[in-house]
């Protein structure tokens, strides 16, 4: 049987704000270039496999900016999240099992207070 854990709205409004961030922040990551400053292409075959990238442009200052708030965001919100008051109520291994759950609460679909939601 598993322990279901009653962890206070703010502590999952905080995860899941965190996965979104987190989310956001992977998203612009693979649509900049991939190196913040111009750089021109290069191409190495002297290692174990061979690396090539093309010529960068860089990052403007609003992207750079823009990464920057995301990266600054995460960093508050995992510091709020694992060190939240909460955790101080739960020992061992119960903090770690209720660690794992926080981190995929928002996957787990509400439970099903028997109404519909439509009219009859």
């Amino acid at each position: 049987m598993t322990t279901t854990y009653d962890f206070p709205s703010d502590l999952l409004a905080g995860q899941q704000e965190l996965h979104q961030v987190r989310a956001e922040l992977s998203a612009l990551l693979k649509r900049l270039p991939w190196s913040v400053e111009p750089l021109d292409a290069f191409s190495d075959d002297n290692g174990w496999r061979k690396v090539e990238r093309p010529a960068s442009p860089g990052w403007s200052a609003d992207e750079q900016a823009e990464v920057e708030k995301l990266r600054q965001r995460e960093r508050e919100l995992a510091v709020f999240v694992s060190t939240h008051r909460y955790w101080s109520e739960l020992g061992g291994p119960d903090r770690v099992t209720a660690r794992s759950q926080l981190k995929h609460a928002h996957e787990t679909p509400p439970e099903d207070s028997g109404e519909t939601g439509r009219d009859s």
